[in-house]
Order: C-alpha cells, then structure tokens, then sequence
C-alpha cells in the first residue's frame, strides 16, 4: 500500500499534506504546465478553458485543480481534496473543444437538455463559448450536481492545482 502513495506522490506538484498551502512558487509552476497543456491539446481555446477555470472556481473556490494529461486531451477535475476521481465537475479540454463534466449527472433534471452522454454516472455539456457559461439553466444543473454530491468540500482555504501524470509516463511500450 505505502509504494501506491509514493508513486503517486512523485507526479504530484503539491505537498504530501493537501491540508498544507500550495507554496507560490508550486502554484506558479502548476499554472505554466496548465498553459503548456493547453498550448498542446487545445490552441484555439486558451481564453474559453481560462474563463471556464475562473467560473468553476467562482463557484468552488475551496476545491483542489487536479489535471492530468493523456494522449489527446486534459481534464481538470474539481475535487474536494487530492483525490480527482470525487470531484463533482471537471474540465477536459482537446482540440475538438472544451466539455463540462458533472458527476454524478444521470438523473439531473435538465428541461433545456443540455447534457450529453450515456455513462452510468457522469454527464458532459460542450462549451461552444464562454457565453455558455452564462446560462441560468446550466447553473441550475451545477448547483442539482453539487446538492448531491456525498462528500462536502472545504467551507474555506483554496484549493491546490495539483498535477498528475501526464501522456508520457502513461505510455506503454511496444509490443514486440
């Protein structure tokens, strides 16, 4: 169990501690490889993954930025701590475009049908703009995401932007 938890430590830009503050120099670090990621996987929509950051945080301003790069695109997950895989919205960005994911978003009432997708728990809504974000019935849809989500996030502190592997330690090798 404890090599899991150095393995995972070592592609983790933050403390062991996610209680400890992100140190400026970490959080600058973070940001400069978000930008790289973006340059790479999503070029034509720096300023729409930007603005879609800022209005996530608006809403979670306690919630870790937890990113991880694979072969085609980026996801940014919203989480309540360090553990990605239980935040309630995410971020994946490529060059098809930019999503918003909500999990769990089976089962949210969505009049204006919104969401897209068939998984058996999470849902997404493509971005087309920032203006999208503006839109009273996806944050309807949010806010029914967040209100039954099982696991509170932080009532004060900023989160963490904390990033996780990325496509080049995910590869596997050839096959001979």
């Amino acid at each position: 169990m404890p090599v899991k938890k150095e393995a995972a430590a070592r592609v983790s830009k933050q403390p062991e501690d996610a209680a400890l503050p992100q140190s400026a120099a970490a959080r600058r670090e973070a940001e400069a490889d978000i930008r790289a990621l973006v340059t790479r996987h999503a070029p034509a929509h720096p300023r729409l993954v930007d603005a879609t950051r800022k209005w996530v945080r608006a809403r979670l301003p306690t919630a870790h930025e937890i990113v991880y790069e694979y072969r085609d695109c980026f996801v940014i997950s919203y989480a309540q701590n360090d553990h990605g895989y239980e935040g309630v919205l995410a971020i994946r960005a490529s060059l098809k475009g930019l999503s918003l994911y909500l999990s769990p978003g089976k089962g949210l009432p969505d009049p204006a049908k919104l969401l897209q997708g068939t998984g058996k728990l999470v849902r997404f809504i493509n971005l087309e703009d920032a203006s999208t974000l503006a839109r009273a019935d996806l944050a309807s849809l949010v806010d029914a995401a967040l209100a039954r989500n099982p696991v509170p996030y932080p009532p004060q502190g900023g989160g963490a932007v904390v990033i996780r592997a990325t496509a080049a330690s995910q590869r596997r090798p050839a096959a001979r």
